[in-house]
This record gives C-alpha cells, structure tokens and sequence, in this order.
C-alpha cells in the first residue's frame, strides 16, 4: 500500500516499512572507484596511520536529495533480510563480501518524521584483498536494469516521490574512462560526510562493533589475503583500532603469538628490500560463514 494514498487518519495505524542498510569495511578502495577525503589518520601525537573505506551512494530523491548515504532499502517481497544487505552492496561495491554479519535494528519513532515509520535492520561486511580484485567499475555485477548504480544500491524508499528530479539534478554521470557512477563513492570511514537519515549513528555503531571484535586474528584474516607481510598485518591493526602502533614493538608482539607462519617467501614489485610473506597458521585462522546466497529450500 502507497502511504501516500492513505488518508491521515489512517497512516498512524500503518504497520512500520521494513529496510536495510549496510555498512562495508575495506582497507583500500577498489581501483578506478570515485574517492571521496583522506585515507590517513593524524593521532595526536602526530602519527599517521591508514583508515578504513566505506562505499556511500548519493540520494537521486527527496528526501536528503544530494546527500550521501549506506547503501540499502526496502527488503523486498522475495528476499531474506541477507540477500538485501548482499545485493545493495553488489550494486555499491560491485563484489560480493567475504563477510556479512547483521548489526542492529533501528526503529526509533522520530528517524520517519512525517513518513510512514521505518525500521532498519543494519548489517555490516568486511571486503577483503580477495573480495575487491573482482569488482569492476561500472559493471554488470549491480544489475543492468538501467537505473544507476546509485539507485540500484539505495533502493525506492517508501516515501520518494512518484516522480525522478531531472537527470540533470543528481550529477550521476559515468566518465569517459569507464568509472563507476559518479553517485557511488568511496569514503574514510574517520572522515564521513553529514549522511542522510541516522546514517551516521548507525555507521558509528558498526565501527564500535568491529573495532571490540576480541579475535583480532579474524578481522585481520578476512581484511587480507592468503599471504602478507608483517607491515601489512600492522596496517589492518591500526586502520581498526584507530591508531598508530610502533613498527618494532608490534612485530615482535605478533610473532612471540605464534599465530603466524613465515612462508620463506618475499613480496615482489617492491622497491625496498622485499619484505617476508606470512600466512596465518590454522589455529589462528577462523572458519567464517559463508556470505553467499544460499538456495533456497522447495517449499
């Protein structure tokens, strides 16, 4: 039922509109995607340290017309509250998470003002090494629907209007490179813009999730590859955490855990001296679930 066509005194008793936003951590964003601010931290000290990256769509509508937000939307008729989170950030991210965990709800009585009520159900994915080498700008993966990328990853709200601003109004564009919807961009997750919605408090939370996540083995499992070098293990550490760490003191830590295997390996393509490749060793390496759509069951 549209809540537009229901009449005033009827819209109180309407049951809540049912969303999802979703909020996908990467250490880098992926090649050739729009970026938006800074991806390094200054602590207060003065060390600099790598952030984590989040892709945002800009709203093509009203509400909030030209502000950046999760990517989301309704969940629809057909599909589980997972394969909504999955395909919003398909269509933002253009790759599929390795890691897809459901966060929170948010269904406070004021985020709709004079909409209908919605309730939110946010999740939050991490996008490894892995993950993003297969994202293409631009691509299919979102859908070829012939919305934008912006649109497919944002969803119709329950309470857009009927009819599109003018193309011209949203500044979504694709370059001539090829790049991806200039509407999808990718933000430091430090460094936000004012979002739509709640959309920041519930970015908030995800950050506050994943940064008390006690198996710091298995966020940094998922955030690389097979193999990496210590200096990339430090990285992760300090884009989660928040802070700079001493290079020295942190490798001797890591390896007095026993957590690592040294591969006898060395990074390639660097123009340093190569750096020793690792790999974690099973124990400190976690099964994760599988963030891929199962098939479905016959009813």
């Amino acid at each position: 039922m549209d809540f537009a066509d229901v009449s005033a005194s009827e819209r109180p008793y309407l049951p809540p509109a049912v969303a999802v936003s979703t909020v996908a951590f990467a250490l880098n964003p992926p090649s050739g995607a729009l970026v938006v601010g800074q991806g390094v931290r200054h602590d207060a000290a003065g060390e600099s340290s790598a952030t984590l990256w989040i892709p945002l769509v800009r709203r093509t509508r009203a509400p909030y017309l030209g502000r950046w937000a999760l990517p989301g939307g309704p969940t629809r008729w057909d599909e589980t509250l997972a394969d909504t989170a999955l395909r919003s950030i398909r269509a933002a991210a253009q790759c599929t998470p390795g890691y897809l965990e459901q966060l929170y709800a948010f269904g406070g009585v004021e985020r709709s003002a004079d909409a209908q009520r919605l309730v939110t159900i946010a999740y939050w994915a991490m996008l490894g090494e892995d993950d993003l080498s297969t994202a293409v700008p631009g691509g299919a993966e979102g859908g070829s629907t012939g919305a934008s990328t912006a649109e497919q990853a944002g969803g119709r709200r329950w309470d857009d209007p009927r009819v599109d601003p003018p193309r011209a109004e949203t500044g979504a564009a694709i370059d001539e490179s090829g790049r991806a919807d200039a509407n999808v961009a990718w933000c430091s997750a430090d460094a936000l813009p004012d979002l739509a919605f709640d959309h920041s408090a519930i970015t908030d939370y995800a950050l506050a999730r994943l940064r008390s996540k006690t198996e710091y083995a298995a966020v940094a499992h998922r955030f690389l590859g097979p193999v990496f070098t210590i200096g990339q293990l430090r990285a992760v550490h300090e884009a989660v955490l928040g802070y700079a760490v001493d290079p020295a003191n942190f490798r001797r830590q890591i390896l007095a855990r026993g957590a690592l295997i040294d591969t006898g390996e060395r990074e390639t393509g660097s123009p340093h001296r190569p750096a020793r490749l690792y790999r974690f060793s099973n124990e400190a390496a976690p099964e994760f679930p599988d963030a891929r759509p199962q098939p479905r069951r016959p009813a």
